[in-house]
């Protein structure tokens, strides 16, 4: 993709995937649904993670599978009252942009 991604749309890309799940969902998923997206590397992502955590936007608990502990990122509210943010933001960026490109702004 030619355009990049900032930290911002970075951010809300994850809650977004992030949310989908009640129960929170793993780091491997999330950065194969993110992939869905947009290209990204697994060492970007998990600072990402780490950060959303920081900040109260996601909780983090391990989980056992296979005989093994897998960690999970959960939404919080906080996490998905600046996921509505974002999505109210979006739309607002996107129709400007399409608006642009269509050559009807």
């Amino acid at each position: 993709m030619v355009f990049n991604t900032g930290a911002t749309l970075l951010d809300a890309i994850v809650l977004a995937v992030v949310s989908k799940e009640e129960e929170g969902t793993y780091g491997y998923k999330i950065t194969q649904d993110v992939r869905r997206a947009i290209e990204v590397s697994e060492s970007t992502l998990y600072p990402v993670l780490r950060r959303l955590q920081k900040d109260g936007y996601l909780i983090v608990y391990d989980r056992e599978c296979g005989g093994r502990n897998r960690r999970y990122y959960q939404i919080t509210e906080a996490g998905n009252e600046k996921l509505a943010m974002y999505r109210s933001e979006w739309e607002e960026y996107s129709s400007n942009i399409t608006a642009l490109f269509e050559g009807k702004a």
